[in-house]
């Protein structure tokens, strides 16, 4: 994980130790809106990885979808 990721995942990291259990296990996505965010921290860095997971929380409301809701593949750069 990149440094900037690194550091915007400290939030994330601190919602899930003292916020989450309190909060309840209301999810409606599968992974988690927590567990997104840090996986797509992991696979696309502080920024792209950011982004998406903000995404992801705004998606997340009664009138939203649910279900499963992988973080996508990082884009290939260059020729294949």
């Amino acid at each position: 994980m990149s440094p900037l990721a690194r550091l915007v995942a400290l939030p994330v990291r601190a919602y899930r130790l003292i916020l989450s259990p309190w909060v309840g296990h209301g999810c409606r996505f599968q992974p988690t809106c927590s567990a997104y965010a840090l996986e797509a921290l992991e696979k696309h860095g502080g920024v792209r990885g950011s982004w998406l997971a903000l995404r992801r929380i705004a998606r997340c409301h009664p009138f939203g979808q649910s279900g499963y809701d992988p973080v996508p593949e990082p884009r290939r750069r260059g020729r294949t």
